[in-house]
């Protein structure tokens, strides 16, 4: 797949050449580790808690920076995850921002998927690190997630539909894998000038 370089030239409605920085570009400029770096495709090092508290205090504090930085340059309507390997650090921490800005982020540490639902749809997904491009990608709507505390407790949560989603996508990040892996035979991302284009975002039946 010819995935868009990172920036384009072109001329405004003045006729003065402009230069267009393309997202995966804007990503990197704000310390997303892009497609191609080996830490997006090894599966991150659980941390041994509560003895290594202070280490994934760290990962947090620096993933929760980071979102910050991004949020502040790009609008997320459907919500925000990022995983640790994407800022790169190899730790099986991540975290995610739901749509509602009312809701309060979810810390994933050491996260495992239980159980997912027989019943799955396809939406577009987008990830930080390969921003051109959009793709549809098959979910379970309904996911069970093992994570631990700070304190070393197992905690089990259940997440629903666009959630699910979110928390799944962070979670494949944990264990070194994309979203392409995820879709199905034949299916390729499309630019995201086309998907914007769509004018699709998530929907699901109430």
């Amino acid at each position: 797949m010819e995935v868009p370089g990172p920036a384009r030239t072109g001329r405004d409605a003045r006729g003065v050449q402009v230069t267009e920085v393309r997202p995966s570009q804007q990503m990197r400029d704000l310390g997303v580790v892009q497609r191609g770096a080996p830490v997006l495709t090894e599966t991150a090092r659980p941390f041994d808690l509560p003895a290594e508290q202070q280490a994934a205090e760290q990962a947090v504090d620096a993933l929760f920076a980071a979102m910050e930085r991004i949020g502040r340059v790009h609008p997320f309507a459907k919500g925000m995850g990022l995983a640790a390997p994407q800022i790169g650090i190899g730790r099986a921490a991540a975290a995610v921002q739901p749509p509602d800005e009312g809701a309060g982020a979810i810390v994933l540490l050491n996260p495992r998927v239980t159980e997912a639902s027989g019943d799955a749809d396809e939406q577009y997904e987008g990830c930080l690190s390969f921003f051109d491009v959009r793709g549809m990608v098959p979910r379970p709507l309904r996911i069970t997630v093992e994570t631990t505390t700070l304190e070393g407790t197992t905690v089990t949560t259940v997440y629903e539909r666009g959630l699910a989603r979110l928390v799944a996508h962070e979670i494949d990040h944990l264990n070194g894998m994309l979203y392409v892996s995820r879709m199905r035979p034949g299916v390729e991302p499309i630019p995201v000038e086309q998907y914007r284009q769509t004018g699709r975002s998530w929907a699901y039946d109430s």
